[in-house]
């Protein structure tokens, strides 16, 4: 059994994360392409997750044509297509510009938006979103400021129910219900209220505001600045609001303790069309997974690597969701996958120590209490938020700990004992601690 929770900080989860940064930003892109060891790795941007049927398509018939015939979801609601050729990039940038992937070349790598995925699908947000996420877009493709922005920085826009604002954006805008909204400047309950028309315009100001206190460190994200500058920050941020115009008073909110994804399932609201919430075990979907997936709505990729299909006919519910199951995606809560994540590990990764997303597989029982993520090595790529449990691959076995904010227990290591460590992995799942 683990130890109860201590009140050490949970160690780095990115080794080399700090205020200086002594190279330049290597996160890939689409134009940008990353040698793994399993091909070229493509990440494509897809701000909200919000993805027609023809983009769709598109990038389907990239997987299939120019990579490894599977679409990889992020912890970011984006896209990865890995296993490509190297020298593929003027072939992958034609076939995505053409389906309005690329609105900008510039600014390709700095799309990084999540947003609330059921926002104005079900009755829990105060407001639908989706008008801020095209206008945030539209700002940041317009402006040659934000080209300076690291491939790392994040955007959320959370529709009041909390689940992205969780997710540590830099930059958060929540919806308030009598109307207003709320801009959150990295990891602190300080936020700052400005009428929601101007939403999307403050956010980029504060982008602005960020690039300037981060010049002399360096920083990529608002967590990298050093003390004294993301100190100031939320004060140079509504210095700026002010003098654009924008009415703006500070107030506090918390930032949620943890994300909550939406539930698998069907999702009904104030429409005649069902949303159907869906899980994609490890983030992978085949083709076939894919296709019944942009067949059946339009999508939401979650940062949860999941996906919400939006206006499905409610006589198609049934039908949908039975298809869905047979082809090895959750839909419901029972699902031994709910829950289970894991990076790329090995053959993709050259410096993950174990296959990690087969070592979760076999470990997969009855859905536990806690999320459980896998990771290959210590940077733990695409870790969740909140509270889960942590099994990093080590030189001497797999080292398991629970995870609650920057908290974390003391862990246990079992050795090279499949059926030891999917048992230690079960009983962490569903242990209580105080």
């Amino acid at each position: 059994m683990l130890a109860a929770m201590s009140a050490s900080p949970i160690s780095p989860r990115s080794p080399g994360d700090s205020c200086a940064r002594s190279s330049p930003d290597a996160c890939p892109g689409t134009l940008r392409l990353h040698q793994a060891d399993d091909g070229a790795l493509a990440r494509v941007r897809i701000p909200g997750g919000v993805l027609t049927a023809a983009r769709a398509d598109a990038l389907l018939e990239a997987a299939l044509r120019l990579g490894d015939g599977e679409l990889h979801l992020t912890s970011r609601g984006n896209v990865q297509l890995r296993g490509l050729d190297p020298h593929c990039g003027a072939e992958l940038a034609r076939l995505l510009g053409g389906a309005g992937l690329l609105p900008s070349e510039r600014h390709e790598r700095v799309r990084n938006v999540v947003a609330s995925p059921l926002s104005g699908l079900d009755a829990l947000g105060s407001a639908d979103i989706g008008p801020w996420l095209a206008e945030l877009d539209r700002l940041v493709c317009a402006s040659d400021r934000t080209t300076a922005l690291s491939g790392r920085f994040l955007f959320a826009l959370d529709d009041g129910r909390g689940d992205v604002d969780a997710l540590g954006a830099d930059l958060a805008l929540l919806a308030r219900a009598d109307g207003s909204a709320m801009l959150r400047v990295g990891d602190t309950d300080t936020v700052l209220r400005v009428p929601a028309a101007d939403g999307p315009r403050a956010v980029l100001l504060a982008a602005g505001a960020f690039l300037d206190a981060a010049r002399d460190s360096g920083a990529w994200r608002v967590k990298d600045l050093p003390a004294d500058a993301a100190a100031t920050l939320p004060g140079e941020v509504s210095r700026r609001l002010r003098n654009a115009g924008i009415t703006v008073a500070p107030a506090s909110l918390p930032r949620p303790p943890e994300a909550c994804p939406p539930a698998p399932g069907p999702v009904r609201g104030n429409r005649r069309e069902v949303a159907l919430s869906v899980g994609v075990p490890l983030g992978r979907l085949d083709r076939e997974q894919w296709r019944l997936l942009s067949g059946a709505g339009e999508l939401r990729l979650t940062p949860w690597r999941g996906a919400v299909v939006t206006r499905a006919a409610p006589d198609r519910v049934d039908g949908l969701l039975r298809s869905l199951s047979e082809a090895g995606l959750i839909v419901g809560p029972g699902s031994p996958w709910a829950g289970v994540g894991a990076c790329v590990g090995q053959p993709g990764c050259a410096k993950s120590l174990a296959d990690v997303r087969a070592q979760a597989g076999a470990a997969v029982g009855p859905a536990g209490r806690l999320p459980v993520y896998w990771s290959g090595c210590e940077r733990r790529c695409g870790h969740p938020h909140g509270e889960w449990i942590d099994v990093v691959a080590t030189p001497e076995g797999h080292r398991i700990s629970h995870v609650r904010g920057d908290r974390t227990t003391a862990a246990a290591t079992i050795r090279d004992n499949p059926a030891a460590l999917a048992a230690a992995v079960a009983a962490a799942r569903n242990a209580r601690t105080a």
